[in-house]
């Protein structure tokens, strides 16, 4: 087998001077020479500039750049980190191998589509596009998606799409992430082997087929696989820890002729296993090349050593992980602090109080974050900041009362609040099979033209007026309302969320989203908060509030002077000044989800260590240890994350029952 020797006398070899600008590790790692290596950059150790620092090494050193792979996961860092070369060189170091693995696996099919009997001008779909397609499937097939309450479109490309990037059959990801779907399997495969068919014979490639015919091409087609195998004398992968298992298999076999691998990744940041990212391919790296060299890059520059201690304590806890321990160059004052408050509402509460405090000290609020496990984690955190006028953006996804799972279930709520309500009916009745705009606005001119909206539901002219699929589906419709009219739930809006959720909601979600778990939990979240108000009014009355300022809060870009709202998954390679995690506590952080088994509490553990790393000068743990109220309270355990620290590496603080309050 040919390798490649770097030449020992480097071109312009005084351009870059290595040693002063890298620590030793880092050096180590850039210098390095033939063969696979791992390269572990701990959080804030300077991965990017590892990276940027060995292409530009190895372009010194006479490798022709046509002959180096940079693999990233999106083009924006292939962009700035070639940017950067070129400034460190002082001259153009645009690599044609540098991108995603999809822009890469476009360039390659585009020369070979013919041999996977594609043409080579394919056109690649977007997601909008893929549902019209599996809706044509649909319809080929003879499916009644409502029928039968068949999975929707999105539900159906998420499975074919996890099955793709996680190499399993449609089987069992079915078996595994959508099990109440098991009877349904042999009609998901159908319309899976229809989608492909489909696609193959319109000429279109979705983003998941960039990579397996990406695959398939280098496996099926040897000659094709050994052109770029020899042509790559250096392999560099961003991010390693975050690839799925095709993308791990093709880097497997572009590698193959060289084996000049390297990839750079943080094992303890591994975080998206529910994306299908497979923490095998990192940690069994050294199984798969055994004469692979291992750094480590340990020394941070981001956190204080006391925040670092804190951490290596945490991440010590996981069986399956390279040893490593974090080392700050900087100086700390304080130990991390761990905070129990008496419940949710305290937690709030303490949280607002101690930004008050920080901002007085000369803090900037955009140098303050405050990260939470799950999207709906937040909501009493958003209330109180808003009480207290501190400006907030949210970097985790759509604003919560924006998301339509909480407006269809809240809007239930309001049509018995205010039978007159023509928004939340109109809402409401569209959830129901056959309903769509026309047929929603003539049975609410029906129910408007009576005394009593929700008396006249229950009549049976109305019959007459309804779709034929939503006669059907009526009786139990109008039951449910009347369910939720009794005064006994009318006084107790948690209960009539999970009402909603029982009768027939939570069933809805399931066959229409593919996170249906995580918005029927924000559900939950919500209906505990509501049972704080012994009155529907009062209840819907904070939310408007809520509502009305998350509108007003702007975005990111809006806001520079705000404190940061984010989920530790959104918080990735982001970091603070002084950050507060908040709900650490058993069921909520680690998720109750993940107790099942050892390898998701390691992944959780994993997911503390990112957001503990994510703060430079001030950590603050927080817990609550109760939620809800009198015969709703229940006694939350301190996050088992927390109860595993050494004592040593941090400091308990006590909030006085009078925090301030407005």
């Amino acid at each position: 087998m040919r390798k490649y020797i770097l030449r020992s006398n480097l071109i312009n070899r005084n351009q870059v001077d290595y040693e002063s600008q890298l620590n030793p590790q880092q050096l180590k790692a850039v210098t390095a020479g033939e063969g696979p290596i791992l390269v572990i950059a701990g959080a804030g150790s300077g991965k990017t500039r590892t990276v940027i620092y060995r292409v530009a090494y190895l372009l010194e050193s006479g490798v022709s750049p046509e002959r180096i792979l940079l693999v990233t996961f999106t083009n924006k860092a292939a962009r700035d980190m070639l940017h950067r070369v070129e400034l460190l060189l002082s001259a153009q170091a645009k690599l044609p191998w540098g991108g995603t693995f999809h822009h890469i696996g476009n360039l390659i099919l585009r020369r070979y589509a013919k041999l996977l009997g594609y043409q080579n001008n394919y056109t690649i779909i977007d997601r909008e596009d893929s549902k019209d397609l599996i809706q044509i499937c649909l319809t080929d097939l003879g499916i009644e998606t409502k029928k039968n309450k068949f999975p929707k479109k999105d539900v159906l490309l998420d499975i074919i799409s996890l099955s793709v990037n996680t190499q399993k059959s449609i089987s069992k990801v079915i078996k595994g992430k959508y099990p109440f779907f098991e009877s349904l399997t042999g009609q998901i495969k159908k319309v899976a082997v229809k989608y492909q068919t489909h696609k193959k014979e319109l000429n279109l490639m979705d983003f998941d087929d960039l990579l397996s015919n990406w695959k398939t091409l280098l496996v099926e087609h040897p000659q094709v696989r050994e052109l770029y195998s020899e042509n790559f004398f250096y392999i560099l992968v961003d991010e390693y820890q975050d690839t799925n298992k095709i993308q791990g298999q093709i880097i497997d076999l572009l590698a193959s002729y060289h084996h000049n691998l390297m990839v750079v990744g943080d094992d303890s940041q591994s975080i998206y296993s529910f994306r299908g990212a497979n923490f095998v391919n990192i940690i069994d790296f050294p199984k798969r090349y055994p004469d692979a060299k291992i750094y480590k890059l340990e020394r941070n520059y981001r956190s204080t050593p006391q925040i670092l201690y804190l951490t290596n304590c945490v991440i010590a806890q996981n069986k399956w992980q390279f040893r490593k321990t974090l080392r700050s160059v900087k100086k700390g004052k304080s130990k991390p602090a761990v905070v129990p408050l008496r419940d949710v509402n305290q937690q709030a509460q303490f949280v607002a109080e101690r930004i008050l405090e920080l901002v007085d000290e000369g803090k900037s609020l955009s140098e303050i974050a405050i990260l939470y496990r799950s999207h709906y984690h937040c909501l009493e955190m958003q209330l109180e900041l808003t009480r207290r006028g501190i400006p907030f953006v949210m970097r985790s996804g759509l604003r919560f009362f924006e998301r339509a799972h909480v407006k269809d279930v809240i809007a239930y709520l309001k049509i018995i609040a205010n039978p007159k309500d023509e928004i939340s009916w109109k809402r409401v009745l569209k959830l129901l099979p056959g309903i769509g705009n026309i047929s929603a606005d003539k049975i609410w001119k029906h129910l408007l033209a009576s005394n009593d909206p929700l008396k006249q539901i229950q009549s049976k002219d109305i019959l007459s007026i309804l779709p034929r699929k939503a006669a059907l589906e009526w009786p139990k419709f109008a039951e449910n309302i009347s369910g939720l009219c009794e005064p006994s739930l009318t006084e107790n809006p948690g209960g009539m969320i999970q009402f909603v959720l029982q009768k027939g909601y939570e069933e809805y979600l399931q066959g229409k989203y593919p996170d249906y778990r995580e918005r029927v939990e924000n559900l939950n979240q919500i209906s505990r908060f509501a049972r704080q108000y012994s009155s529907l009014q009062k209840f819907l009355s904070e939310l408007a509030l809520l509502g009305t300022i998350e509108s007003e809060a702007g975005t990111v870009e809006e806001r520079n002077d705000a404190v940061i709202l984010s989920t530790v998954h959104q918080a990735k390679g982001l970091e603070w000044s002084v950050v507060f995690i908040i709900y650490l506590a058993d069921g909520y952080f680690p998720s109750s989800r993940s107790l099942k088994s050892r390898e998701n509490v390691e992944e959780e553990r994993r997911l503390l260590y990112v957001a503990t790393t994510r703060a430079k000068d001030e950590l603050y743990l927080c817990y609550p240890i109760t939620t809800g109220r009198s015969q709703w309270m229940k006694i939350m355990e301190p996050s088992r994350f927390l109860q595993e620290l050494n004592p040593d590496t941090y400091e308990e603080w006590v909030v006085s029952e009078e925090v301030k309050k407005l």
